[in-house]
């Protein structure tokens, strides 16, 4: 019985080897010699100016709100796109699932086009 999780417990074994060999093997090869550029804290290729507790914009907020709104309605299309030929085949479904995903389009499109004249996704 145990012999049927060998080629689990093998993967699972060669998973770890090739996440840790790598890491530990530059760890003894590498050269470490840290300076004083090496130890400074990096910010986008300039120096750090500010407090890290400084306060954002509100617009970082709303563009990343507004991405996983989006990208969230996007994902609910991919059901509906594998179950597509079930929807055609059956002749009680099929207008259904059209309207029905007519309907979610129609307020995606009718939510984009409104963020979109309200100037949430225009970057100043």
């Amino acid at each position: 019985m145990l012999e049927n999780y060998f080629p689990v417990l093998l993967f699972i074994i060669l998973g770890v080897v090739i996440g840790v060999v790598p890491v530990v093997l530059g760890w003894f090869v590498a050269p470490h010699r840290p300076d004083a550029e090496k130890n400074s804290p990096y910010e986008c290729g300039f120096e750090a100016f500010e407090d890290a507790r400084m306060k954002f914009d509100v617009r970082y907020y709303l563009i990343a709100i507004l991405f996983i709104l989006f990208d969230l309605e996007v994902a609910f299309l991919l059901p509906w796109a594998s179950i597509l030929k079930e929807i055609a085949a059956s002749n009680s479904l099929r207008l259904f699932g059209f309207i029905e995903m007519f309907v979610f389009l129609a307020v995606l499109v009718i939510g984009y086009v409104y963020v979109w004249k309200k100037g949430a996704l225009d970057w100043e």
